[in-house]
């Protein structure tokens, strides 16, 4: 097959079909196209997606994936099913940081549903990226790499600071710890909570090092317990309202008069839409595994949209449930985590709320056990990009994603020793830096649209509206924009010591 035969046709609408099936897709023998100053490979996986064009400078297509194709429908969906609503600290973005920041229980509810909204335009962009190229797990670090080809390594290098470096994995085995001295019923040293912590995360390292197959199980048995606990959540709510928790004076309080002391701030509303924005990680968390997935494009429409929904009915009926068991100013005020103190304002101590602990801190172990798997896959497509043969060896050689976590376990360590106040910034600094790179990748579904375009390439088998994609890059622009805003009281009133945009500044230059 020759290349002039490609460029056959000059009414500028190729034949894609014939094109590709006289193409060698073979791992071992790839043709190589060029368009200007780049050059393309079609190549074709095993995951039963339709072949792709890539940049030829990228981290060149396995044919067959060495980890498997493992991730079934139920896998994807759980893969998906974050449970930050309940598991997470105050300063990390659970329903009581959300009232602090909006001050009132109805903007908060409506930021809530706001999350939803960004969360289905994220899907949406998600999904047309990798129908360009269904036949690469690593999500972000890919799509970047193809849509900003030039300079070469940049996005590669910076996306690896942003998501080893400043990883916050470690949040989920902090919690974890939290609710194992919680059961335990007592106060533990620093120290104890973060040997625990430590313990956690790492067995679930060792978990998705032993078999990659079973721990892709495990993640939909966890998954399991993480949407019972919720759906529990969400009927306990409807008994309190109902009048059946004899603990529970006045099931409505929160409800009346609900968007008094809403706040006007700007830097108070964008902390409410960063919180909220970490609340629904890990809607794209599939995406990170691709292609470990068979037909991957149907099956993630499908089953990543059903993911989504599940969580946002089941957050916002939560979110009542806690506001009509815990008055505003209580939850708003407690230390403790959210799920803790809906369970003891609903069921007081006893045996049911140490029953509900457990099931939470069980969620919680699920929770990291995901975001580990998605997070080495993430790793492991960096290690290939940059060449690092010693991290794809071992999983090639292994079957499991061995050579790409120990990066995350040593920065994760390093931040369960992190004292509680640098948590609270290293979540912001993480968050930041995430809204430049979701800006980036949302511009380049632009860049890689008018590329396929002038080839004369087909369109992929799914193409978000451009009304989503507007949506969803101005959510990051505000994301960006609006922690620059000063908070009431001067620049450094905020919830921390220093100045309040610190964390902006170090984001931006990371």
């Amino acid at each position: 097959m020759g290349v002039s035969k490609f460029w056959a046709k000059t009414d500028g609408h190729r034949d894609e079909d014939n094109v590709i099936e006289d193409y060698n897709t073979s791992s071992a023998d790839v043709s190589v196209i060029r368009d200007g100053g780049l050059a393309y490979t079609v190549e074709r996986a095993e995951n039963g997606s339709k072949p792709s064009w890539q940049e030829a400078n990228g981290a060149p297509v396995e044919s067959r994936s060495p980890l498997g194709y493992h991730v079934g429908w139920l896998t994807v969906i759980f893969l998906n099913v974050p449970s930050h609503l309940y598991v997470q600290q105050p300063k990390f973005g659970k329903s009581g940081s959300i009232i602090n920041s909006t001050g009132s229980v109805g903007l908060a509810l409506i930021y809530w549903f706001i999350g939803f909204l960004m969360a289905c335009s994220g899907v949406c962009v998600f999904l047309e990226l990798a129908s360009y190229f269904p036949n690469r797990s690593g999500a972000e670090v890919v799509y970047l790499e193809q849509a900003y080809p030039r300079p070469k390594h940049f996005f590669p290098v910076a996306f690896a600071v942003q998501s080893v470096i400043i990883s916050f994995s470690s949040s989920n085995a902090v919690v974890l710890s939290r609710y194992v001295w919680r059961i335990a019923g007592r106060a533990p040293t620093d120290w104890e909570m973060k040997g625990v912590a430590v313990a956690a995360y790492t067995l679930a390292v060792i978990l998705v090092i032993a078999h990659n197959k079973y721990s892709l199980w495990l993640t939909n048995i966890f998954g399991g317990i993480k949407v019972i606990t919720l759906v529990f959540i969400s009927i306990t709510g409807f008994v309190v309202l109902g009048g059946g928790a004899p603990r529970i004076q006045d099931s409505r309080v929160n409800f009346r008069n609900s968007f008094e002391g809403t706040t006007s701030n700007g830097n108070d509303l964008a902390n409410a839409l960063v919180n909220i924005v970490f609340s629904y990680t890990g809607y794209h968390n599939a995406f990170n595994l691709v292609n470990e997935i068979k037909n991957p494009i149907p099956t993630l429409k499908r089953h990543v949209t059903i993911s989504v929904g599940l969580v946002a009915v089941l957050y916002m009926l939560c979110n009542i449930a806690y506001f009509a068991a815990v008055p505003k100013q209580e939850f708003a005020e407690s230390r403790e985590i959210a799920a803790a103190v809906f369970f003891t304002a609903v069921f007081g101590p006893g045996g049911a709320e140490l029953a509900l602990n457990v099931l939470v801190l069980l969620s919680a172990f699920g929770n990291l056990l995901a975001t580990l798997i998605g997070q080495s896959r993430v790793i492991r497509e960096i290690g290939r990009r940059l060449a690092l043969y010693i991290v794809l060896g071992l999983d090639e050689a292994v079957r499991n994603p061995t050579g790409s976590l120990p990066a995350e376990m040593v920065d994760d360590f390093h931040n369960d020793r992190s004292a509680p106040g640098w948590r609270c910034v290293h979540f912001r600094l993480k968050t930041y830096p995430e809204g430049l790179f979701y800006l980036a990748m949302a511009i380049g579904v632009y860049l890689i649209r008018y590329r396929h375009k002038r080839a004369g390439r087909q369109r992929p088998e799914f193409r978000t509206w451009d009304p989503v994609l507007i949506f969803f890059i101005l959510v990051q622009v505000y994301i960006i924009a609006m922690p620059w805003w000063p908070p009431a009281g001067g620049p450094y009133a905020g919830d921390v010591s220093f100045w309040y945009a610190t964390y902006c500044v170090v984001g931006i230059a990371m």
